[in-house]
């Protein structure tokens, strides 16, 4: 038994050493944190087989501190993420964000491989190109190794130009996620013609995604519509793309219950899923169901569980600020940033019990949900095998060029008959 741990560390330690990308090795020179390219996340799901790991948006450095300790139980390959929009009323962005998984992995002895996640990278319009030309090479400067280009807002032929053209300020050891349809719940539905035109024009370009997310039917934040996810639409579009080696990532898991989650690692080719809203409500102490969605009372107000998450002093104060600011349900996420020091300040026992709380939740999903259960050692294996934390893309190219020329993309695209959904903001 001594003999097998000894063992293992020693390939935890080489990969440490061979598998930081070269940004993260400039920025922790001295750190004995395993943080990886997503790339090696995507690697060990697939090997592991019908596994997702657990994207889980870092709003605060509590949820972070439990999603990494329930990682570490389960022995998980595990992504911490933050939205381009959470970066608007979190406390943790694109820049800081691998600062915190850092120091709290080398504070605990993290031994899993981790992956610091741009999610949602958002371009709504012509302008955000030029801005994303700057703002990438901050972001993974910063500690970022994976990302999201999300042009979904645009009409099918931008979301694939601007994609191409944010190509040359992506890494290419990183990970890449791409998007077709804004997740808009049961409008607007992406279809199987819109994603094979998003990644075999990508494909064409020498751009080979690790990720594709699609609309099937949820949304971000809290869900009040029994819908969700749907699994048969994504398993559809999943095996239309099967000659692309693209697998799924599924966003708004929050308002999906267990079996269909459980539904989608069985029978999709998906292995990231997004966790974000259930982790905030998890912490704070409120009550949800078993997959995080908040439950509401009689009045449509969040329940809050008496010696749970924060203190209730403090939970009287953020519901009095709400009012005054005549926030909604769905509106408290705007709570995260103004409360972080009231929250960081309370006694340690009750920081902790937060902290408890969102690693019980994650840990349950990780075992009993998305099957990550021992995905650390084969994210692992995948370094060592390659011999190198750039473990290459997982296709070539199969589309010739010559046919996906700006010109052909538009007339392309024209012929593309899509429901895009009603406009306005569906960001979380």
């Amino acid at each position: 038994m001594c003999m097998q741990t000894s063992a293992v560390q020693d390939d935890f330690l080489k990969a440490v050493e061979i598998g930081r990308p070269e940004s993260i090795v400039k920025l922790f020179p001295n750190s004995k944190a395993l943080l990886v390219s997503g790339k090696v996340i995507d690697r060990a799901m697939l090997a592991k087989g019908k596994a997702i790991a657990m994207a889980a948006n870092g709003r605060s450095t509590l949820i972070i501190r439990g999603v990494l300790r329930a990682a570490q139980k389960v022995n998980a390959a595990i992504i911490i993420e933050i939205a381009k929009s959470e970066g608007n009323y979190c406390p943790v962005n694109f820049w800081n964000i691998a600062l915190h998984v850092d120091a709290m992995c080398n504070e605990m002895g993290i031994t899993v491989p981790v992956a610091i996640h741009a999610d949602h990278y958002g371009i709504k319009k012509e302008a955000d190109v030029e801005t994303a030309r700057v703002e990438i090479p901050t972001m993974f400067d910063a500690g970022i190794t994976s990302i999201a280009i999300d042009a979904s807002h645009l009409p099918d032929d931008r979301n694939l130009l601007a994609s191409i053209a944010l190509k040359p300020y992506v890494p290419s050891w990183a990970g890449l996620e791409t998007e077709v349809g804004e997740i808009k719940g049961k409008h607007g539905l992406s279809t199987r013609e819109e994603a094979l035109f998003l990644i075999q024009g990508l494909n064409a370009h020498g751009i080979f995604p690790d990720w594709i997310a699609l609309n099937n039917g949820t949304t971000h934040g809290i869900e009040a519509n029994d819908q969700g996810i749907q699994v048969g639409l994504t398993a559809e579009i999943h095996k239309a793309l099967e000659r692309y080696a693209i697998s799924g990532a599924q966003h708004g898991t929050s308002g999906n219950s267990s079996d269909r989650l459980r539904a989608i690692a069985a029978k999709t080719h998906t292995t990231k899923a997004n966790v974000a809203t259930a982790l905030q409500m998890v912490s704070w102490g409120l009550e949800v169901n078993d997959y995080g969605n908040a439950i509401l009372d009689e009045k449509g107000s969040f329940i809050k569980i008496s010696g749970e998450g924060m203190c209730d002093e403090l939970w009287l104060e953020i519901i009095a600020y709400a009012d005054s600011k005549g926030y909604k349900p769905g509106d408290y996420k705007n709570l995260n940033l103004p409360f972080e020091n009231r929250l960081l300040s309370q006694p340690r026992e009750i920081r902790e019990r937060m902290v408890r709380r969102v690693e019980d939740f994650a840990f349950r999903m990780m075992t009993e949900v998305f099957n990550a259960r021992d995905t650390a050692p084969l994210a692992i294996e995948a370094i060592l095998k390659a011999g190198s934390g750039d473990l290459g893309p997982k296709v070539s190219r199969i589309e010739d060029p010559a046919e996906w020329t700006e010109e052909k993309i538009l007339a392309r695209a024209a012929c593309i008959n899509s429901d895009k959904g009603p406009s306005g903001n569906f960001d979380d």
